[in-house]
């Protein structure tokens, strides 16, 4: 088996990590805009040999796992140079625009629409982790176009790797992502922002971040280059559930002002049931 990897940083690097460990006899091709990237996952193991759009024919698997603005441009080109029996598919947090710009493609059989909800807040190939998929969801969109043949080559991989398998199409996919992906991000990133602010003593806030800060703040420490394209893409819903999002902190702000704890009690307590919610949901390791 033969599989290119097109970004190799801790998307693709760990998806790399685990075909090596399901498939042992696979040979792994890296191909990335950034050479010290390809050079540490040579370094690391995490591919054997270098490529670029000419080799990419004789591919059984091609992975795209790049900020999706670069996916949106590039997977057109990639479906162009792609073997008549090689499945591609992505790792993009969208789904619309990127099904959107292949969809009169001659090779559209050949991709296939993912969006492996994993990931941690690091970046780059020394951040791949093996079994980073194991118990992970993995939404196909669209899987009607992809080839029956290369749907099932993916597949078997995606279960031998742990993940499950939900479809759904990419405009719902891209509604429901913005309220417990997109949201989550954009939370983060501004609780840590307004800490940064208001605690100008980096020693205090350093001394006196609980374990409840530090969870909640976590993915600020993402990378801005892949989110931004995300929001970008993604603007209606986000702004969508931004606003929602923003009236629900008004509402318990009020509260507060108008010594409402009973009230303040009873949101909370009822928000507890997200607990139950997400009952089984391993957390990302």
């Amino acid at each position: 088996m033969k599989v290119a990897i097109i970004g190799v940083g801790l998307i693709g690097g760990s998806f790399a990590k685990d075909v090596k460990r399901i498939y042992p006899a696979a040979e792994l091709y890296g191909f990335d805009a950034n050479e010290a990237h390809l050079k540490k996952a040579l370094d690391l193991g995490l591919i054997d040999k270098k490529t670029n759009y000419d080799g990419l024919a004789i591919m059984d698997m091609v992975l795209l796992a790049i900020p999706v603005d670069v996916l949106v441009k590039e997977l057109p080109k990639i479906l162009d140079a792609a073997g008549e029996d090689t499945v591609v598919f992505d790792a993009g947090s969208t789904k619309t625009l990127i099904c959107k710009v292949v969809e009169n493609h001659s090779k559209r059989r050949n991709f296939l629409a993912c969006h492996p909800i994993a990931g941690t807040e690091f970046s780059g190939p020394e951040a791949a982790i093996e079994n980073l998929y194991d118990g992970k969801t993995n939404i196909i969109c669209e899987v009607e176009k992809t080839a029956f043949k290369l749907q099932e080559k993916a597949l078997q991989l995606f279960q031998a790797m742990g993940m499950r398998i939900r479809y759904m199409n990419a405009e719902a996919h891209d509604k429901h992502i913005a309220y417990v992906s997109h949201l989550s991000h954009i939370s983060s990133f501004m609780l840590g922002k307004t800490v940064i602010e208001k605690e100008k003593n980096e020693r205090d806030i350093f001394d006196m971040a609980g374990s409840g800060f530090e969870s909640t703040v976590r993915l600020a420490k993402s990378s801005p280059a892949m989110w931004t394209p995300i929001f970008e893409q993604n603007k209606d819903n986000v702004i969508e559930t931004l606003a929602e999002y923003i009236q629900n902190l008004e509402h318990f702000k009020k509260m507060i002002e108008k010594n409402d704890f009973e009230g303040v009690y009873s949101e909370m307590n009822n928000t507890n049931k997200i607990k139950q919610i997400l009952n089984g949901i391993p957390l990302t390791k």
